[in-house]
């Protein structure tokens, strides 16, 4: 993907993401488009604390100053400042600070599933993302927009992209992958398709 492009890309899905403006239940056919999360809410498990995905994130921590000072306007594809400033950005988002206060939170939330280890049909590790096509499609989220779940019991037929809602125990830990950086980890107890009222 061109660099310009990518640049571009990456900024508004952070500011989508983040503004939660494309929360969707599935459409009948299923489908998602590039950049939309889910819906929370419904039916809620008692032993788990439902979160979102801004809970992730620290107060103070603003994601859109790596984009400061870029001027999408004055950058060509073939602009070495182009990768300057993508390397940039990646750096930053590499290094995303986590909210501490989680750790150790019996948690549930909904996201998109990247599978990491596989057996057959079994998945033991995956990455559960904030919206769909992020790390496949598009360029990956923030560490903090991460989570690197490593469920207890192996989960049958989870394939890229399915949507899902995971419950376990959240902890601060990084995970460096072929597909990203998660910052942190989850201890899943359950992961179950998704529906907007939570249950399969």
């Amino acid at each position: 993907m061109p660099f310009k492009r990518h640049l571009r890309l990456a900024a508004c899905l952070l500011a989508v993401s983040l503004a939660g403006a494309h929360a969707q239940t599935p459409r009948r056919d299923g489908e998602f488009r590039i950049g939309e999360r889910l819906a929370g809410g419904g039916q809620r498990e008692a032993s788990y604390r439902d979160i979102t995905w801004d809970d992730l994130l620290p107060r103070d921590w603003n994601p859109m100053a790596a984009f400061k000072g870029i001027d999408f306007s004055r950058l060509k594809d073939n602009d070495p400042r182009a990768t300057e400033a993508l390397e940039k950005i990646k750096r930053a988002w590499d290094e995303a600070p986590v909210s501490t206060a989680l750790q150790g939170q019996r948690v549930r939330l909904p996201g998109f599933v990247i599978p990491l280890e596989r057996q057959g049909k079994l998945t033991r590790e995956f990455l559960l993302v904030p919206y769909f096509g992020a790390c496949i499609h598009v360029p990956p989220p923030p560490a903090n927009q991460m989570i690197h779940v490593i469920a207890r019991r192996p989960v049958a037929g989870l394939n890229t992209m399915d949507p899902v809602w995971v419950s376990g125990t959240l902890s601060i830990h990084r995970a460096e992958t072929g597909m990203g950086i998660a910052g942190y980890r989850l201890a899943g107890d359950t992961t179950l398709p998704y529906t907007a009222a939570g249950k399969p």
